[in-house]
């Protein structure tokens, strides 16, 4: 009994020796992390934090599944995702179909609050501001806050203002929504803080800057001073929206349209003064040629085309990304890819001809040439039959040694001298992968590099997705001088763009300037999700994004005497005729009902947030 006790007491005797000799014995700090205290206490460790944020942009607008295929640009070519739940008109908001990263509400919420968390800590900083590094940190905070309510206010209206980091124990969760003005008010001023506090400083690519904000403000305040968000407006072209008891959600109730138009030009006045993106200054147009090959280096952002980003999310191949798989995602199934957003019909048609008329389907030589003649931006951005594009893999350069899209059916001559049936390589029918090919006959050019040494089946690109890009801001300031009626200044810098891909100066006027204006919109910013946005707060969603999708029937025959046992794309020795077809409704079966002017709030957030008000016409 002795010898237990004294054992005990030995161990006892040790065990506060060690306690006494090793002051982190207490320590609750955790092993596997660091504390919030360290943190904010370390300018590396809070600026990893800060880092972190970005995080919410995802792929940026590089998912598999795209914006583009929401609206008249594009359709998703593979059933079962969801994506048409939107499209087709959700029924109700337990039902969230597709939505990427900062479409969702719970999504953009999470980033926001470590926004709030970073802004919170870096207004009382624990560390010294050498080189600015708080001031540079606490703006990059309030341009992330500000862009993810900006992405919330698109797609929902008002949401509720959330500026502060909730702890435990708090009375409540839950909060109303702000309205439309508060809601626009409260990202303004984040903007303009973020920009004030970013103002003079070298940053990195991909991270926030003052231009950033400016840029980032000019798209928020166009979007406010549009119809959509025009309470007197919205209610006169929408019986929905007039009948909405909390319109004040979704737009201003009342007043000065034309000080809000002032304002928006102003803002994108601002990124002009301190930009040039790569508009060259020209006087009349460039060639043809010069003009695909400038598109081409904008939408891949190299040889200048890098100078029109203002804020971009990259990609590297060394980390691979789904960001980097857009060829994979939309590429030719003849290629072994999965053509997912297939662009369709009525975006083809919306591209010009190179003498700047419309192009049109009852024009004979338009009909029998539909591919000839257009807009520089047409051959940098899609992918049609006949199209010049990267070799075949080797399993399959035999059966098309040129590298050239088949999207149609043609005749060919057997051994025998008879004419049989070859189905495009990048068809339905298509002997390398018939299951994934376009519905539609045209695949995405534009965002995917045509680089041979990029297989895009294995391989991933280095392509950056453009967040804010200069261009936006000047068509931004184009719609706002339209608005003002300054036609002169707004036709200046349009032509300006249209010079840059060798398209001439638009002279039109009045209703017919804003629409030349709008489809210049459209074809320049097609699949960089501007097109979803726009069209529904310009209003035009019902006799847009509502059509039908459509797409077109290639048949090729060969002239009478000719023979080819190979096929190839040659007018020379084939007759082509071009059909427009409507997408088959079991694919695909678009309808637009009022309520799709904005997103449900999914019935999760309703019962978590009882204070939460529905978007109209939903429960």
């Amino acid at each position: 009994m002795k010898r237990n006790i004294k054992h005990i007491f030995v161990l006892v005797t040790a065990l506060f020796t060690i306690a006494s000799c090793n002051n982190d014995f207490l320590n609750t700090d955790p092993l596997g992390e660091v504390s919030q205290a360290a943190v904010w206490s370390d300018p590396a460790l809070a600026e990893a934090f800060v880092t972190g944020i970005y995080q919410g942009f995802g792929n940026g607008g590089f998912d598999e599944q795209m914006l583009a295929s929401l609206t008249d640009e594009a359709i998703f070519t593979h059933p079962g995702r969801g994506i048409t739940t939107i499209t087709e008109a959700r029924t109700n908001s337990a039902d969230d179909g597709w939505v990427n990263n900062t479409i969702f509400w719970g999504n953009m919420y999470s980033y926001i609050r470590r926004a709030n968390i970073a802004i919170e800590e870096l207004s009382e900083p624990q560390f010294a501001n050498d080189g600015g590094i708080v001031d540079r940190l606490l703006g990059e905070a309030k341009f992330m806050r500000a862009y993810y309510y900006q992405q919330l206010a698109r797609y929902y209206g008002g949401v509720p203002i959330v500026d502060r980091p909730y702890g435990l124990g708090e009375e409540t969760y839950e909060a109303p929504r702000n309205t439309w003005e508060e809601t626009i008010n409260f990202i303004v001023s984040d903007l303009d803080d973020a920009a004030s506090l970013l103002a003079g400083k070298s940053m990195a690519a991909g991270r926030a800057s003052e231009l950033a904000a400016l840029a980032l403000k000019s798209r928020v305040l166009l979007y406010a001073a549009s119809d959509l968000h025009d309470g007197p407006t919205a209610s006169a072209k929408s019986s929905l929206l007039a009948g909405y008891s909390d319109l004040d959600l979704l737009a201003y109730p009342s007043g000065d349209r034309t000080q809000r138009w002032q304002q928006a030009q102003a803002a994108a006045k601002a990124v002009l003064d301190r930009a040039s993106g790569n508009l060259y200054g020209l006087s009349e147009p460039v060639s043809h040629e010069e003009g695909i090959q400038n598109y081409i280096n904008n939408s891949l952002s190299r040889n200048g085309g890098e100078n029109e980003l203002i804020m971009a999310r990259y990609f590297i191949n060394a980390k691979q990304e789904n960001g980097g798989r857009q060829g994979l995602f939309n590429g030719p199934n003849g290629y072994n890819n999965w053509a997912g957003n297939s662009p369709v019909q009525l975006l083809v048609d919306d591209y010009e001809m190179m003498d700047g008329t419309k192009f049109d389907w009852n024009n004979p030589e338009h009909a029998a040439n539909p591919y000839e003649n257009r807009d520089a931006r047409f051959y940098a951005s899609i992918l049609y039959d006949g199209a010049q594009w990267k070799p075949r893999s080797s399993a399959n350069q035999a059966r098309d040694p040129l590298g050239q899209i088949q999207t149609g059916t043609y005749e060919i001559t057997d051994e025998s001298g008879n004419k049989v049936t070859h189905f495009g390589l990048d068809t339905r029918n298509s002997p390398i992968e018939d299951w994934n090919g376009s519905y539609t006959g045209y695949y995405v050019r534009k965002f995917i590099d045509p680089d041979p040494a990029i297989v895009d089946q294995n391989t991933w690109q280095e392509v950056p997705w453009p967040i804010l890009r200069y261009t936006e801001a000047v068509l931004n300031y184009v719609e706002a001088s339209l608005e003002l009626g300054q036609e002169d200044e707004a036709r200046a810098w349009l032509n300006q763009i249209r010079f840059r891909v060798g398209q001439p100066a638009l002279t039109s006027s009045g209703e017919e300037l804003m629409e030349d204006y709008r489809n210049e919109r459209r074809i320049e910013m097609a699949y960089e999700e501007q097109r979803y946005h726009d069209a529904r707060r310009w209003m035009i969603a019902e006799e847009t994004l509502g059509r039908k999708a459509n797409t077109i029937s290639i048949t090729g025959t060969l002239k009478p005497g000719a023979t080819n046992s190979l096929y190839r794309y040659d007018p020379e020795i084939y007759n082509y005729v071009y059909k427009v077809v409507p997408i088959d409704p079991g694919k695909e079966n678009r309808t637009w009902l009022d309520k799709m002017y904005y997103i449900p709030i999914l019935r999760d957030e309703l019962n978590r947030n009882t204070l939460l008000v529905q978007n109209p016409g939903f429960e």
